[in-house]
């Protein structure tokens, strides 16, 4: 690769504030997080950023990853295609996008349109696959053919717009992305706004059961207690079958201290005098507060609406404290996010190839995203309510 590569370092050579200047409140976009994604232990990648030039003195810009191997699963953009029984490639390979946050942004400077941005992306990724062929960040790749490259966790209007540039293959929805908006009166003009008496109800009994229950919240930088969170976080993933070491997670906190900074907060839930029982790592970034982890130590929780004091009410308090217009809640448990009023919206995978053995599969791919969704609507009253339908409607 050369100087010029995307893989330059993590920018692509291009200047931290240059590329914050495009990224504005994405934080799973932004130069720090990158940093971070970069120097994150587990798998075999290389993260870097492809910019372009558009137009009179315009940028268009994205993440991306040289991919080896990535262990996150999430990640793998061949076990969600083999999963449905549709071709796909090995593992190695181009990821549109990086390789922590399950978001990915096409950017680009005032003035330059997205479909302009996409148009400038999708043929630097063309031009990109064949220099990667073969190449020391992928050796596992035949030099002879372009490397597979895929976008996951894209928006709808990115995905329509690298459509529209030239990628033939169908997307494929992925998750629900929750957004709970803040409104200027912060706490009590949210908790108020909520559509029902019934759910404003349910959010003062969970807060009392908290506070009745002796807890109170505390405050920190990641840096300072990187440590103790990890502890936390093994809880929450025996919890859910996922075996791990304590000593990997908080290294990979420590990493992430040191990429992100005071940026990366920490609140913990406890009884005073005695250790937390539970954490939420969150960063406000811009106009939108960002969750990120969670752990509890179950043994010792006191039915006392732990989690939802943690990991929901206390980032809205933060976010109206910090002036955020947004909490994003990030994939998974549709129904509790959406009872404290979030918005759900969908992130796709994308095969970035011209020639998408997925093109030939799209009715089928068509259905099992319509089946999703009509899975996620029926799962509950408020996940239906709560489903932005106009940006699943185009690929379901």
């Amino acid at each position: 690769m050369t100087h010029t590569s995307p893989f330059a370092d993590v920018l692509g050579g291009l200047a931290p504030e240059a590329w914050d200047a495009l990224t504005g409140n994405r934080l799973y976009s932004s130069h720090d997080w990158l940093r971070f994604c970069a120097t994150d232990i587990g798998g075999t990648t290389t993260t870097g950023g492809l910019h372009v030039p558009v137009g009179d003195g315009g940028t268009a810009a994205v993440a991306v990853t040289a991919v080896e191997h990535e262990p996150n699963s999430f990640y793998q953009w061949q076990s969600h295609l083999s999963a449905l029984g549709l071709p796909g490639a090995g593992e190695a390979g181009l990821l549109l996008g990086q390789r922590r946050g399950y978001q990915t942004h096409l950017l680009a400077s005032p003035g330059v349109g997205r479909e302009q941005a996409a148009a400038a992306v999708f043929d630097a990724v063309g031009k990109l696959r064949l220099e990667l062929a073969g190449s020391d960040l992928l050796p596992s790749t035949p030099a002879s053919q372009p490397v597979p490259a895929f976008g996951l966790f894209l928006s709808t209007d990115d995905v329509l717009a690298l459509r529209a540039a030239g990628a033939a293959g169908p997307p494929l929805l992925l998750a629900a992305d929750a957004w709970i908006p803040i409104p200027d009166g912060g706490w009590n003009e949210w908790m108020h706004g909520l559509p029902s008496k019934r759910r404003v109800d349910m959010v003062r009994r969970d807060v009392k059961r908290f506070e009745d229950a002796g807890y109170r919240i505390t405050r920190s930088t990641l840096g300072e207690c990187y440590q103790e969170a990890a502890e936390l976080l093994v809880g929450t993933q025996a919890r859910y079958g996922h075996a791990s070491d304590p000593a990997v997670l908080a290294e990979s906190f420590r990493r992430q201290a040191a990429a992100m900074g005071d940026a990366a907060q920490v609140a913990f839930c406890g009884v005073e005098g005695e250790p937390p029982v539970g954490f939420c790592l969150y960063y406000a970034w811009g106009d939108t507060l960002y969750l990120r982890a969670a752990g509890f130590d179950y043994a010792r929780l006191k039915d006392a609406c732990e989690y939802f004091n943690t990991v929901y009410y206390e980032p809205i308090r933060a976010a109206a404290e910090a002036g955020c217009r947004w909490v994003h809640a990030g994939i998974e448990a549709a129904d509790a996010k959406a009872l404290r009023g979030a918005e759900l919206r969908p992130l796709w995978l994308l095969d970035l190839a011209e020639d998408s053995a997925l093109a030939g599969h799209a009715e089928s791919i068509r259905a099992h995203n319509a089946a999703e969704l009509q899975k996620l609507v029926a799962s509950s009253g408020a996940v239906a309510k709560a489903v932005v339908t106009d940006a699943f409607a185009p690929y379901c």
